[in-house]
């Protein structure tokens, strides 16, 4: 038997390796094999991943930013301004790295690479 360590979130003996990550079969986690911390059930890396604007300035939840580009919402025929400040962001994982309410529109996920620090 291989010498992999349990799943760190549900002590899953029937982890794998699939490149430089170890994933449980059974609850699908994913972490990385050299940062394996047991028992944390933290971020998938030692290292916080690092967000940043279109400009290279990192951000940090709360931050306010402003939107670079016009952003058409999709399924809806609303558009996000160019010059729209967004206040109190959160940063997420996925796709869209901020999530954030927008003024007239809602909770809505952006990208990064769309927005400025302010």
């Amino acid at each position: 038997m291989s010498t992999l360590p349990a799943c760190p979130q549900c002590q899953s003996a029937y982890t794998y390796e699939d490149g430089a990550q170890l994933v449980c079969p059974e609850c699908g986690h994913e972490w990385s094999h050299s940062g394996a911390s047991e028992g944390s059930g933290l971020a998938a890396s030692d290292e916080p991943r690092v967000i940043k604007d279109a400009v290279g300035n990192p951000l940090q939840d709360g931050d306010t930013v402003t939107v670079i580009k016009d952003l058409k919402i999709k399924g809806s025929s609303l558009v996000v301004k160019v010059g729209t400040k967004v206040k109190n962001i959160r940063l997420t994982d996925g796709d869209h790295d901020i999530a954030c309410k927008i003024d007239g529109i809602g909770a809505m996920g952006l990208k990064s690479e769309f927005v400025k620090k302010a």
